[in-house]
C-alpha cells in the first residue's frame, strides 16, 4: 500500500468547509470547539441537547445528502487541479455512514403511521444519499460500496478503497463518510447515557461523561501516486478486527483494537508514530482501553517522546459515519503544516487513561500518524498515515475461494436457535431482545457451521438490502408515541446495521474484521465482494458472508415488494481445499448504467446454496455458477465472476 496517496479531499464539519473543516490548529492557540446547544434536540425534549451542526443552506430538508454532495464537490474540484485526466480513468466510490437517510426515514415512518403513501422511498434508506450523489455526479462509478460499520464506517471505507486499488479494479477511489444529526439517533445515544451533560466533552480526563453528536462529511481521492505527482499524504497501513464481546461496550482488554493497530503498523513498516487520532468518545470505558492499547503498541504514553494525542470529536462532535475520514484529514493537515494539535476539554488527565494531550497547538515536524476507530458491534479499525510513502511492504495478492453455502428462509423458534448456537454466551433473553435480522443471521451462521465450516477467528461481512428498516420503524414509533426522552435503550443498538455482524461475532467467535454493507438491493453481492477484498488483501484468512433481509410492513410500504425475508451464509477463505470456486472479476457499478430488477437481497447468493446442497433424491450437487448477478434499479448493478478450481 506504500504508494496509495491522498491526492485531494473535500470536507464539511461544524468548523467550516475545506481545510477549515479539519483544521489541526495554529501553534500557540487552544483547540476550537464548535459544539453548542441544539434547538432541534431541545425541542424534541432531550435532556442533553448538545450537538455540532454544519452550516447547510436554509430550508435544506435532506441534510445528509447535501453534506455528502458538498464534500464530493470539493474533493472533485481539488482532484481536477492535481490530476486533470482523472475523469478518463476507472473511478470507484466507497462511502461509509452510520444512519444514512435517517431524516427521510423519520418522515416516511410518520406517513406510514398516518396510512399515507411514502413519496420518497429512496430517501428513507441508508443508501439513498449515496445513490443520489453518485447519480448527480455524472460519473460512471465502479465499484460503488456503502459501508454500514457504524462509527468505524469511514475508516473501513478508506481501508477497503485501498484494497480495491491493490486489486487493480480501478485507478482512483473516492472514499469517506457522512452523517447528519437526527432526533432518532440522538435519542438513542442519550438513552444509553453516552452523551455529555456539560460540553465540551473531556476525553481522557477525570469527570468525563460522554460525547456530543456532530454532523459532517468527508471524501478523499485515493490513487496509486505516479512519478512527479504530489500526494497530500499516504495511507500506508490498514487493520481491522472485532471484539466479539459486547454489542455496544468496548472490550475492556482492547484485544481486537490492539490487533487492528498492530496490523496497520505492520503493513506500514512500523514507522515511529508522532500523532494519534483516537476514537475518544469521552466515555468512562472507551478512553482507558484506547490509552492501554496505545501504550502497548507505541511505548511511553506521556512525556516529550510520546506521540501527541488529538481527540477531534471534542471539537466537531461525534460525526458517526464521517468521524473516521474527518479525523484522518485532521491528521493529514497536521502532517502537511507541521502542527501538533491541541486537545479540547479541560481538567486533570485520568490516571487510568494516561496520554499526551496539549493545551495549545505546537509547531513540530510530525511525519506519521495513527488513526483508530471503534464502533457498535465491536468493530475496530486503524489506519497509518505518512507524509512520504514510507517503508511499507506491499502485500502479495492471493486468491479468495468460496466454500459451502446455506439458506434460511424463516426465523427459528428462540429455544431451537439457542440450541443451534450453543456457545454458552448467548441467552434466550438476548435472542428475544434482538431483531429479526440478527435472529435470521444467527440461524444462517449456525447452519453454515453445521456443514463443517471452520468459523472461529474468521471475519464477517453482512449485506442487507434495506438494512434495519423494520427495526427502525418500531423504534421510531416509540419515539413518536412517547417522546424522544423515552427512547428504548435495549432496542436502539439494533437500529445499527452493524448489530448483525456484532451479534454473530459474539456468538461464533468471529474476531476478524467485521462490519455490514448495504448499497441497495444488491447488498448480498456487495458483502461477497468486500469479503473477497479482505481475504485477498491479507486482512483475514477466512470471512463469513451473510446476506440477510427482513421484509416486513415498512419494506412493503416503501414499495420494495420483490424483497423477501431470509438469509444466506457462505464462507470465503484463502485456502482453496474443497472450494466451490475462486472469486474472479467483480463489478459494483452505479450511475451510467441501466439496471432492471434482478435477484434482490439474499436471493443473489442462492446459486451458491444450490451448488452446495444435493438435489432431492440424489447425491450429486449442482454445478457451481460461473456468474452471480444482482441489481438495484434504476442504476446500480452487481456481477461477480466465479472461476472453476
Amino acid at each position: 500500500m506504500s504508494h496509495v496517496g491522498i491526492l485531494a479531499f473535500g470536507a464539511v464539519s461544524a468548523l467550516g468547509e475545506g481545510r477549515d473543516a479539519i483544521d489541526a490548529g495554529t501553534p500557540g492557540e487552544a483547540a476550537r470547539v464548535a459544539i453548542g446547544h441544539d434547538a432541534e434536540l431541545a425541542g424534541a425534549g432531550l435532556a442533553r441537547p448538545h450537538a455540532a451542526r454544519a452550516r447547510v443552506p436554509p430550508g435544506t430538508d435532506d441534510r445528509a445528502t447535501w453534506l455528502l454532495r458538498r464534500a464530493l464537490e470539493l474533493c472533485l474540484g481539488g482532484l481536477d487541479g492535481v490530476r486533470p485526466f482523472w475523469r478518463a480513468e476507472r473511478v470507484g466510490l466507497v462511502v461509509g455512514t452510520s444512519s444514512g437517510g435517517m431524516r427521510g426515514a423519520e418522515v416516511a415512518f410518520g406517513r406510514m403511521a398516518r396510512a399515507e403513501p411514502c413519496v420518497d422511498p429512496e430517501g428513507a434508506t441508508y443508501h439513498g444519499p449515496v445513490a443520489r450523489v453518485a447519480r448527480e455526479s455524472g460519473l460512471r462509478l465502479d465499484p460503488v460500496m456503502v459501508v454500514l460499520g457504524a462509527c468505524a464506517s469511514s475508516v473501513l471505507s478508506i481501508g477497503l478503497a485501498s484494497r480495491w486499488l491493490s486489486r487493480g479494479e480501478c485507478d482512483v477511489v473516492l472514499a469517506g463518510g457522512f452523517d447528519d444529526v437526527t432526533v432518532f439517533v440522538a435519542a438513542g445515544f442519550e438513552a444509553l447515557r453516552a452523551t455529555t451533560a456539560s460540553p465540551p466533552p473531556r476525553p481522557f480526563r477525570v469527570g468525563r461523561d460522554g460525547m456530543a453528536l456532530g454532523e459532517g462529511a468527508g471524501v478523499v481521492a485515493l490513487a496509486r501516486v505516479r512519478p512527479r505527482e504530489r500526494a497530500r499524504a499516504f495511507v500506508t497501513g490498514f487493520g481491522a478486527a472485532s471484539d466479539a464481546v459486547h454489542l455496544t461496550a468496548p472490550d475492556r482488554e482492547g484485544k481486537a483494537l490492539a490487533r487492528a493497530v498492530a496490523a496497520a503498523l505492520e503493513e506500514a513498516g512500523r514507522p515511529h508514530i508522532d500523532l494519534v487520532s483516537p476514537h475518544a468518545t469521552a466515555t468512562p470505558f472507551n478512553d482507558p482501553v484506547e490509552a492501554r492499547v496505545l501504550a502497548a503498541a507505541l511505548g511511553a504514553a506521556t512525556g516529550s517522546g510520546a506521540p501527541v494525542v488529538a481527540p477531534f470529536k471534542a471539537q466537531i462532535g461525534h460525526t458517526l459515519g464521517a468521524a473516521g475520514v474527518l479525523e484522518t484529514l485532521m491528521c493529514v493537515d497536521a502532517l502537511e503544516r507541521g502542527v501538533l494539535p491541541a486537545a479540547a476539554g479541560h481538567g486533570e488527565i485520568d490516571s487510568a487513561a494516561q496520554v499526551r494531550l496539549l493545551e495549545r497547538a505546537e509547531a513540530g515536524s510530525p511525519r506519521s500518524a495513527l488513526k483508530m476507530a471503534c464502533a457498535f458491534g465491536g468493530a475496530n479499525a486503524a489506519l497509518v498515515l505518512q507524509s512520504s510513502p514510507g517503508a511499507s511492504t506491499p502485500r502479495t495478492a492471493r486468491p479468495s475461494f468460496v466454500s459451502s453455502a446455506v439458506h434460511v428462509g424463516a426465523e427459528l423458534p428462540a429455544a431451537k436457535l439457542l440450541a443451534a448456537i450453543g456457545d454458552g454466551v448467548t441467552t434466550l433473553d438476548r435472542i428475544d431482545r434482538s431483531d429479526a435480522l440478527v435472529r435470521l443471521a444467527l440461524a444462517a451462521v449456525a447452519a453454515l457451521r453445521s456443514t463443517g465450516a471452520q468459523l472461529s477467528g474468521a471475519g464477517i461481512v453482512v449485506g442487507t438490502a434495506l438494512a434495519t428498516l423494520e427495526t427502525n420503524a418500531v423504534y421510531g414509533a416509540r419515539i413518536r408515541e412517547r417522546g424522544a426522552c423515552m427512547a428504548e435503550p435495549r432496542r436502539f443498538p439494533y437500529t445499527s446495521p452493524n448489530a448483525v455482524a456484532g451479534e454473530c461475532s459474539i456468538a461464533f467467535g468471529l474476531t476478524g474484521p467485521g462490519f455490514s454493507v448495504g448499497g441497495g438491493l444488491h447488498a448480498g453481492l456487495e458483502a461477497l465482494a468486500a469479503a473477497a477484498l479482505l481475504v485477498e488483501g491479507g486482512d483475514a484468512e477466512r470471512v463469513v458472508v451473510v446476506a440477510v433481509d427482513d421484509a416486513g410492513p415498512a419494506t412493503r410500504a416503501l414499495g420494495y415488494a420483490g424483497l423477501c425475508t431470509g438469509a444466506v451464509a457462505t464462507l470465503l477463505s484463502a485456502d482453496g481445499r474443497g472450494a466451490l470456486a475462486r472469486v474472479g472479476a467483480m463489478t459494483l457499478a452505479r450511475a451510467g448504467v441501466a439496471a432492471a430488477a434482478h435477484a434482490p437481497g439474499h436471493l443473489s447468493l442462492l446459486p451458491l446454496v444450490w451448488a452446495t446442497t444435493p438435489p432431492a433424491g440424489g447425491a450429486r450437487r449442482a454445478a457451481c455458477p460461473c456468474l452471480l448477478e444482482s441489481s438495484s434499479p434504476p442504476d446500480a448493478m452487481a456481477r461477480i465472476v466465479l472461476e472453476p478450481v
